[in-house]
C-alpha cells in the first residue's frame, strides 16, 4: 500500500493540530502524497500553507482544486465539475489545466464510477481518485462504492487512489494510493 495523506484544514481546525503535525503523523505512517485542501480560505492563507507544507515535506505536494497555486507545489487534485467548468469537454478543460499549470506538474482527477472512470482513460492524467469506498468525516458524499470500488479500479488505465473512508489496513488489488485523512489521526 502506498499512502496519499489528505490534509484538510477544516479537520486540522477541529482536531487543534498545526501544519508540522499533520506531516509528522504523515511521515510517521510513510505518505508519498500529501494533498492539502481547503475549501474556505483566500488564495493568498492557501500559498502560505503549501509554502509551509513544501518546507515540511520532501514527497509529492498536490493542492486541491486551487490550480491557480500549482507552481507552489508538484501538481492538482480536480473535481469532476471544477473541470468541467474550465471547459465542458473534458478533453479541453484537461488541455487548458496542462497548459496553465505545466507539462511537469501532476492532474489527478476525482471519479465516481465505471464511466467516469472510462472517460478519464482518455484523458492526460497522472491518476484517478475513486470513491467513496466508505463515508467519511471530511466530506458529504452520496455515493458510496463500498466493495465494487476495487472491481472498478480495475477499468483504470491510470493509476486509482482509493478516496473516502480509506482505512490504512483496507485490502485493494487494483488500487495504488490509500487516501487517508481523518484515518491518520
Amino acid at each position: 500500500m502506498k499512502l496519499y495523506a489528505l490534509c484538510d484544514q477544516e479537520l486540522l481546525y477541529k482536531k487543534n493540530l498545526s501544519l508540522e503535525d499533520f506531516v509528522k503523523i504523515a511521515k510517521k505512517h510513510d505518505a508519498e502524497v500529501l494533498q492539502y485542501r481547503n475549501k474556505t480560505a483566500d488564495i493568498s492563507f492557501m500559498k502560505q500553507q503549501l509554502i509551509t507544507l513544501r518546507q515540511l515535506f520532501e514527497g509529492f505536494l498536490i493542492i486541491n482544486d486551487s490550480f491557480e497555486l500549482a507552481q507552489f507545489c508538484d501538481g492538482v487534485h480536480i473535481g469532476q465539475e471544477d473541470l468541467q467548468n474550465i471547459d465542458p469537454d473534458m478533453q479541453k478543460a484537461v488541455k487548458i489545466l496542462r497548459e496553465v499549470i505545466g507539462k511537469d506538474k501532476i492532474i489527478g482527477l476525482s471519479t465516481h464510477n465505471k464511466d467516469e472512470i472510462q472517460r478519464a482513460n482518455d484523458l492526460d492524467l497522472n491518476y484517478v481518485g475513486l470513491g467513496a469506498y466508505r463515508t467519511t468525516s471530511t466530506k458529504d458524499v452520496d455515493n458510496i462504492l463500498g466493495d465494487s470500488l476495487d472491481e472498478i479500479a480495475s477499468f483504470s488505465t491510470h493509476p486509482v487512489a482509493a478516496i473516502g473512508g480509506v482505512k490504512p489496513d483496507d485490502d485493494f488489488k487494483h488500487v495504488t494510493y490509500h487516501v487517508i485523512g481523518s484515518g491518520l489521526l
